[in-house]
C-alpha cells in the first residue's frame, strides 16, 4: 500500500523503533505498520495534539506538507473532526468528536485482540479506517466489518478503502447494536469509550472470542482497555483491563456535563461540614491515576470533577447523577480538607470509604480490576471474578 519513498521516511522508521522498544509494536503486528501508514488515512486539515503547546493545532498539508507528515509520524492523538462535523474553519472546535489514536495505544489494543489469520472481525468506531486497514491486513480481505455512527465519517472512510483497494465492509449504523448480519465474529474491538458494554456484541461473539473495548465509569473521563472472553456458552464475557487509556465516549453514551446549580442553589456552606485527613495529593492525583479509576468502580452513579486551585485551595466536587445530592472537598495545602455535602447519599463518606478501600488493597492498577457481562448487567472485581459488584 505505502510507496517506497515514503517506506523509508526517517520520522515514520524511527516511529517503528520508538513503538517496538517500548513494547507497543509487536514483531507480528510490525508487518501491518509497514504496510498501511497512518498518512494514507488523514485528512489534509487535522489537528493534532502538540505536545509542547498542550493543545491541539490546525495543520494542512498542502500548506505545511513537512509538518503535516511529521504529525503523522508521531506517537499524538490527532483530531479529525469537532463538534459532530458541525464546525467550519481552521480553529479547534468546542469539542472533538472524532480521531486518530496514539499509535502506542492502536497497537497495543490490537496485540490484546489476538487476531489472526482468517478471523472475523468487528469494529466499532471506523473513524479514518487506519485501524480497520491494520487489521485487515493480518486478518485477510473480507474479514473486517467496521460500523461508524457518523454518516459522513462512514462515507470518507468508505471512499478512503475504495481508493486504497481495501476489502473492508464499512456501515453506517450504530455501533452499540452491533453487526448481527455478520455474526458470529472472532474478535470485537471498540475504538470509542463505553459505560456500558452492551451484551449484543457477546452474543455476535463467537464462545472463547475476544472483546477489547475502552471501558470506565462517570466518575471520570478515564477508561481502561477491558480484554473480555466470552463463555462457552455464550451467556457472558469475563476479563482483566490492560492499562489506562481516554477515549472519546460512544456517542450513545455521552454524558452532559452537571449543571452545577441544579445541585447547589445557595451556598456551600448550606450542606453539612466535617473533614478529612485525606490530602489533596493522596485524592486527587494524576490524569490516569488508579485511584480515579478504582473509585468509579466503587462509587457508582456519581460525576467527580476536580476544580482549578483558587484562594490558595482546590475545590473538588461529587455530583449524585439518581438524585441531586452533592459533596465537595475542599483541599488547602497545610490544612486539613473542609468537606460539605448534601442530599440523600452521603457522597464524600462513600468516596473516602472507596479510597481507604483501595488503599488497603494495596493500592492496585487497573490490571488487577476486571468486568464481567452478562445480559443481566455488568460487574466489576478485584483479582477474583467471584467477588464481583455491580457497576
Amino acid at each position: 500500500m505505502a510507496t517506497d519513498a515514503y517506506k523509508e521516511r526517517p520520522g515514520r522508521t524511527e516511529l517503528g523503533r520508538v513503538l517496538m522498544s517500548a513494547g507497543a509494536l509487536s514483531a507480528d503486528w510490525a508487518p501491518a505498520y509497514a504496510a498501511v501508514p497512518r498518512s494514507d488515512f488523514l485528512p489534509d486539515v487535522m489537528w493534532p495534539f502538540d505536545m509542547e503547546a498542550g493543545r491541539s493545532v490546525p495543520v494542512s498539508k498542502s500548506e505545511d506538507p513537512g509538518a503535516w507528515y511529521g504529525y503523522a509520524d508521531s506517537d499524538v492523538p490527532i483530531v479529525t473532526q469537532w463538534d459532530d462535523g458541525n464546525h467550519t474553519g481552521t480553529d479547534p472546535g468546542r469539542s472533538s468528536t472524532s480521531s486518530a489514536s496514539m499509535p502506542s495505544v492502536v497497537f497495543r489494543m490490537l496485540q490484546d485482540l489476538e487476531l489472526r489469520y482468517g478471523h472475523k472481525v468487528l469494529e466499532i468506531g471506523t473513524a479514518t479506517c487506519w485501524n480497520a486497514a491494520l487489521m485487515a491486513h493480518r486478518a485477510g480481505p473480507d474479514n473486517v466489518v467496521t460500523i461508524e455512527v457518523d454518516a459522513a465519517l462512514a462515507a470518507t472512510a468508505r471512499a478512503t478503502a475504495d481508493r486504497l483497494g481495501l476489502r473492508i465492509r464499512v456501515v453506517h449504523g450504530d455501533g452499540f447494536q452491533g453487526y448481527p448480519d455478520g455474526a458470529p465474529h472472532d474478535r470485537v474491538i471498540a475504538t470509542c469509550g463505553l459505560r456500558s458494554l452492551p451484551f449484543a456484541w457477546i452474543e455476535q461473539c463467537r464462545p472463547g472470542g475476544i472483546i477489547v473495548a475502552p471501558w470506565g465509569t462517570h466518575f471520570s473521563n478515564g477508561d481502561a482497555v477491558a480484554r473480555l472472553t466470552v463463555a462457552p456458552d455464550g451467556k457472558s464475557a469475563c476479563g482483566t483491563f490492560t492499562g489506562p487509556v481516554e477515549f472519546m465516549k460512544l456517542r450513545a453514551q455521552r454524558l452532559s456535563p452537571a449543571a452545577h446549580s441544579e445541585y447547589v442553589s445557595g451556598s456551600v456552606a448550606d450542606g453539612d461540614e466535617t473533614s478529612t485527613t485525606i490530602t489533596e495529593t493522596e485524592f486527587v492525583a494524576g490524569r490516569f491515576s488508579p485511584q480515579r479509576f478504582a473509585l468509579g468502580l466503587r462509587v457508582p452513579h456519581c460525576l467527580h470533577v476536580v476544580a482549578e486551585k483558587r484562594d490558595g485551595g482546590r475545590p473538588v466536587w461529587f455530583y449524585g447523577m439518581t438524585d441531586r445530592s452533592w459533596a465537595c472537598a475542599w483541599f488547602r495545602e497545610g490544612d486539613v480538607a473542609r468537606v460539605w455535602q448534601s442530599g440523600p447519599r452521603r457522597l464524600w463518606d462513600e468516596a473516602e470509604a472507596a479510597y481507604r478501600w483501595w488503599e488497603g488493597k494495596g493500592k492496585p492498577g487497573c490490571e488487577r480490576f476486571g468486568l464481567t457481562v452478562t445480559a443481566e448487567g455488568q460487574s466489576a472485581w478485584l483479582d477474583d471474578p467471584a467477588e464481583a459488584w455491580t457497576v
